[in-house]
């Protein structure tokens, strides 16, 4: 969420910056800006009534004392007003407040400086690419085809047992999924994070917090009799442990990682390009996130990309890194690097880890803030990725390292799996 504070500052800059998006914020940060102004002087009014009041109050106690009985029923009869007019002001306030933090939530992020004007993911621009393309045999088949030739992925169970999207690993298929999961969490540790298992559902405040609510309501699964989410990813509930804070300065940085399942309704998703792992309604991915200091965030957002970069190395599957591009660009991030994966099988590239930070948007809807060394109280940067969403890393390992034997285990993946080729 925006700060009023910087809209009134850099209102023509915020318009320009949005533009970005493809968007046209004049009109939403001017009606921001109004309805705060209409708060901050029902706030002041409220606060004049009031201290009037207990002004009068005071002299009332005085006048009884001293017997000026009529004086301080006179007093009496104003403060009276001055609690009716103070009780409507109150009601006046809250209105204009809840009136003011709607328009806030429907503002997205600010880009950053870096990101390329663009209406979509044609318009991302390529920053980095590595590794070869495997030349595959002749009868080399998709995922999907290799999950039941071999036997290691059902996804017809899946349907039978809940729905499209919800796959059944089986025997080899399974350890390597859980290798996978170990090989992150492990990487991830032994560069600093702490490893952190966290609930698989999270409450309203959690979702408004890192900006799932409202802009994505209808991508979450909804408990609706006890009002709480599943996690789209575990970024919500990792972040939002931090909700309320106050730290100091030596505190900072705070470096998390964690393993979730993930539930995502993905409405509207059809085609081809969805097929088998490629999207799904309930997957595993490894995160990593950071609460950072506002001078030391890009740095950190470098760092996190160096290390999904030695993960996809280590992996030895050819990737890309992508900037996105505004239009591309989700709500809360303002700036954002996505990896990709090509699958050699399908000849096209997947998706497999996204790296943003969000500067202050989500601390002050999280009121996530450190005390610096002046004494004053400013938000945290925070940022995350994925390192990594399993699906389509599996997918590009099935397909990549597809031969006439079988499929062949990354070298690094070996131990955790406890056997090297999937025949």
């Amino acid at each position: 969420m925006l700060q009023v504070t910087d809209i009134r500052d850099r209102k023509e800059e915020m318009i320009a910056a949005l533009a970005k998006r493809g968007i046209d914020a004049k009109q939403v940060l001017e009606a921001i800006l109004e309805a705060d102004e209409t708060r901050r002087s029902t706030q002041a009014k409220l606060d004049e009534t009031l201290a009037q009041s207990n002004t009068f109050s005071k002299e009332i106690g005085i006048l009884y004392k001293k017997g000026e009985t009529q004086k301080a029923n006179i007093l009496k009869e104003k403060t009276s007003q001055l609690k009716e007019a103070s009780k409507e002001l109150s009601e006046h306030l809250n209105t204009a407040s809840e009136e003011l933090q709607k328009l806030l939530y429907t503002v997205p992020n600010v880009p950053n400086a870096l990101v390329p004007s663009g209406t979509d993911e044609n318009d991302n621009e390529e920053t980095f690419s590595e590794g070869e393309v495997p030349e595959l045999h002749g009868e080399a088949l998709p995922h999907w085809e290799l999950a039941k030739k071999y036997d290691i992925i059902d996804f017809e169970l899946g349907v039978k047992i809940t729905g499209a999207g919800f796959p059944v690993y089986k025997g080899k298929g399974a350890r390597l999924q859980r290798a996978l999961i170990s090989y992150f969490l492990d990487k991830n540790t032994a560069a600093g994070y702490t490893e952190y298992q966290v609930p698989h559902l999270v409450n309203e405040a959690s979702g408004f917090g890192t900006g799932q609510l409202p802009d994505k309501e209808g991508q979450m699964y909804h408990v609706t009799e006890d009002d709480l989410y599943l996690i789209p990813t575990a970024e919500v509930p990792v972040t939002n442990m931090f909700r309320g804070d106050l730290l100091t300065e030596n505190e900072l940085p705070i470096t998390c990682t964690g393993y979730t399942p993930c539930f995502r309704r993905e409405a509207g998703s059809y085609g081809a390009h969805v097929r088998g792992l490629n999207r799904l309604h309930q997957f595993d991915k490894v995160e990593i996130v950071r609460i950072e200091h506002p001078e030391k965030s890009y740095k950190a957002l470098d760092g996190m990309v160096a290390h999904i970069q030695e993960l996809l190395r280590e992996l030895k599957l050819p990737y890309r890194i992508l900037r996105l591009c505004g239009g591309d660009l989700g709500f809360t991030a303002a700036i954002t690097y996505d990896f990709e994966v090509f699958s050699t099988a399908q000849d096209r590239w997947l998706e497999i880890s996204s790296v943003s930070n969000f500067e202050t948007f989500q601390a002050n809807r999280l009121k996530l803030r450190f005390k610096d060394s002046d004494g004053k109280n400013k938000l945290v940067h925070t940022l995350n990725g994925s390192a990594l969403a399993l699906p389509r890393v599996l997918a590009g390992i099935l397909e990549n390292y597809q031969t006439p034997q079988g499929i062949k285990i990354p070298e690094v993946l070996v131990p955790y799996c406890g056997f090297d080729i999937i025949d």
